[in-house]
This record gives structure tokens, C-alpha cells and sequence, in this order.
């Protein structure tokens, strides 16, 4: 069963990035920042958890306006470190834990929080500012990570209530895992800072040591807050602290401060606090949740293969081969040499065998995704009509003999 052993909030800053990769731990402008984190990075080799569950936000590197989710839980395998710019950072790749990722998505759509999910975009500072200060990773990082990314770069944003609430729902997730499991939350961002327009490089620490003391004892307290009061008192990007409000929700109110610091050195004010629960809760037979509670008995449906996560995780290549057939290119390269494009994918044997065979029902079964799979039907000249009777069995006549339109094609 897990359980929550307490949280590190820290602020996620690039130039920490910077400073660490350069190795100035010891430069005078930036010791006390490196100082400061140290006792979060001692409690975590003390207390050795299994699994980070870090709140973050993506600073438009691995998605963008198009598609700018509110709240989304990474579900990979492993996580890649995202290049911002100036080249990727000389970090391992992040395991991930997609069966924890999966049940915490289950869980938290089920406690009505409308996750999107992730698996294919890398993480960005949001993640990997503060990871290397928090945990040592020469020769690969000692756990897994489950990242959820929260939306604080384009209004609306979720408000502080609704992140205080997240990490209430997380907490009833995470203690629902049946596994033996031992989990702390990281909370990232802020403190005061803004970097856009003419009150670039605002700060105010006096708010940030209240906002501390507040997250600490008192979090219904900021969580009442509106953002707007955040943006006055901490700057534009200084709202981001709402992360901090889903870490504190994930914990009780027992709580030991082990620690506290923060230092203004360029134009954000860098933050770290450790909080340990007193009494580690150890959860009851009755938390325990298996699956999706919206979908208990569906394997018992003759004939029907949900679409779940871990299907999407595990079946990417073939999927991702099938939806790039929306693609002018993809097609053409398909339609000139069916062997070449697949071997161009990535696709095993078994998995050109059902592409070049049009073994519909076959892919279906593997794990692809019908609406992926229709875009290669039209490629091949089937319709969607043609594809459903061969996936019953039946010849086209025969399928379309009980539908109401049997001419139609």
C-alpha cells in the first residue's frame, strides 16, 4: 500500500540549471542557493522513497497553445530532458512508473479531476531545475517519477482552491495504490517573481516568508486567495506558488517542518522547505482500489478491447505509425514500399504482418486504435463499413444486410 512520507517544495528556476551544470556550488553568488536546498537533498537519501509525484508546470517546450492541458499526468516508461534552446542537458533519462501514473489518472478522473495524460513529451526545468539539487543521478536517478503538469502559463488557470483540492485527491489516490509503495510530493515553482513587461524583475520577500509560514500552518489560507491577489503580492509568474498549494493538500496536518530557506539572487526568489509527516499514514483495506471503478467487469463484453493507458503507452509505435497516415509524406512513402515504411517505423515482424495483410481485427486485438487505423483503411482504399465486416467475420454483403442503409458505401 502507499503512503506519503512528506513533500519538498522548491522553486524551479533555469539559471539553477545553469549554475549547476557550470559547478557553482561554491561561488559565492550562489552557494547559500545550493546550501539551502542541501538538507532536502540529505532527507530524501535518508528517507529513500520509491516514487516522486512532482507538480510542475511546462514552459511551452513540450506543449504549446494548441493543446495547453490543465492538469496532466505523465504515464511514460522514462522521461527525456527537454532541449529549451541551448541543447539538452547532460542528464539520465527519468524512469518513469506507468502502473502508479495509470492508477493515479483512474483515480483522480474517477474523484472527478479531468486528467489528460501524457507519455511522449519530455520534461522541461519545471522537472529537472530542482531534481538534480533533490536527488544524485551519476549512473541513474535512485527512483521513479510520476510528473503532473499543471497549467500556470495561459489563463483561465486552475484556481488555488482547485490545486488545493488536487492534492487532496492525489492523497486519496496515492493511498489507494495496493502496492507497497513509499511516495513523496514535490511541489515546484516561484516564489515572487515576474519576467514580462515594465514590473520585470518584481519581487517581494517579505510575501514570500508569509507565503512559507502560511503553506506550512495554515494553506485554507492562501487557498482562499485569488489569483489576482497572487499576481499583486508575488508578480505574474510568482502565481505559479499554486503547485505548492496541490503538494500541501496532499498532506496531513501533522506535520514536522525540517526545513526552510529562500534566496533572491537574480529575478526569482529560490525557495526550499521539506515537510515530514509525523505519523506516516498507513492506509486500510477499505482505501484500496483496483482499476477503473467506470469500467469493472468491461473485459467480460465479448468482442470489445478498450483503449486504456497502458495500451497507449506500450503499442505507441504502431499507433503513431497509423496516425501518421493523416500525413501527405507518410502516405506517399507507404503507398512506394509497404515493407520499407515499416521497417522505417520501427515495426517488428509480427506487427508488418497485420499492416501488410490488413489483418484488421488482429490490430485491433494487439492494441491499436481503431480511429488511428481508419486513416490507414482509406490509404488502402477500405471504408469504414468494409473494415467492420471484416472484424465481425462477415463478408460486406452479409454486414451490411442488418444495417438500415445496405447501399450505402
Amino acid at each position: 500500500m502507499a503512503r506519503i512520507i512528506g513533500s519538498v517544495g522548491m522553486s524551479h528556476v533555469p539559471t539553477i540549471g545553469v549554475a549547476y551544470d557550470k559547478q557553482k556550488w561554491d561561488n559565492p553568488a550562489w552557494a547559500p542557493l545550493f546550501r539551502g536546498a542541501k538538507p532536502a537533498f540529505d532527507w530524501l537519501a535518508q528517507k529513500k522513497p520509491d516514487v516522486l509525484v512532482i507538480l510542475y508546470n511546462d514552459h511551452l517546450n513540450a506543449f504549446f497553445y494548441d493543446l495547453y492541458p490543465t492538469f496532466s499526468i505523465g504515464a511514460a516508461p522514462q522521461h527525456d530532458v527537454a532541449d529549451e534552446g541551448a541543447g539538452r542537458r547532460p542528464l539520465p533519462m527519468l524512469p518513469g512508473h506507468t502502473e502508479f501514473a495509470t492508477h493515479l489518472a483512474e483515480q483522480l478522473v474517477a474523484d472527478e479531476f479531468d486528467m489528460a495524460v501524457f507519455h511522449d513529451r519530455p520534461l522541461d526545468h519545471g522537472v529537472f531545475s530542482p531534481l538534480p539539487l533533490l536527488w544524485p543521478h551519476e549512473g541513474g536517478w535512485p527512483g521513479k517519477v510520476v510528473p503532473i503538469m499543471v497549467n500556470v502559463v495561459r489563463y483561465p488557470l486552475p484556481t488555488p482552491m482547485r490545486c488545493f483540492k488536487l492534492g487532496q485527491a492525489l492523497r486519496r489516490a496515492i493511498h489507494s495504490y495496493p502496492e507497497d509503495l513509499t511516495v513523496a510530493i514535490i511541489g515546484t515553482g516561484g516564489l515572487s517573481h515576474q519576467i514580462h513587461g515594465e514590473r520585470t524583475g518584481y519581487n517581494d520577500t517579505d510575501w514570500d516568508d508569509r507565503f512559507l509560514e502560511l503553506i506550512e500552518k495554515d494553506p485554507m489560507q492562501l487557498a482562499s486567495m485569488k489569483l489576482v491577489d497572487y499576481v499583486r503580492l508575488g508578480g505574474a509568474e510568482g502565481a505559479e506558488v499554486i503547485m505548492w498549494l496541490a503538494m500541501r493538500g496532499a498532506l496531513s496536518d501533522d506535520l514536522k517542518l525540517v526545513h526552510k530557506s529562500n534566496y533572491l539572487a537574480t529575478t526569482t526568489n529560490m525557495a526550499t522547505m521539506v515537510l515530514e509527516e509525523n505519523n506516516v499514514h498507513v492506509p486500510s483495506s477499505g482505501e484500496i482500489r483496483h482499476g477503473n471503478p467506470q469500467t469493472v467487469g468491461i473485459e467480460d463484453i465479448e468482442g470489445t478491447y478498450p483503449f486504456d493507458i497502458p495500451t497507449g503507452v506500450d503499442k505507441v509505435r504502431i499507433n503513431r505509425f497509423f496516425w501518421n497516415m493523416r500525413l501527405p509524406e507518410a502516405r506517399a512513402e507507404f503507398s512506394a514500399d509497404e515493407q520499407a515504411a515499416c521497417e522505417a517505423a520501427g515495426l517488428t515482424a509480427e506487427e508488418t504482418r497485420m499492416v501488410r495483410e490488413r489483418d484488421w481485427i488482429g490490430l485491433v486485438r494487439y492494441g491499436t486504435n481503431f480511429f488511428v487505423l481508419e486513416k490507414f483503411a482509406r490509404l488502402v482504399g477500405e471504408t469504414n463499413l468494409e473494415v467492420y465486416a471484416e472484424m465481425r467475420g462477415e463478408t460486406f454483403d452479409e454486414f451490411m444486410a442488418t444495417r438500415r442503409v445496405p447501399d450505402a458505401r
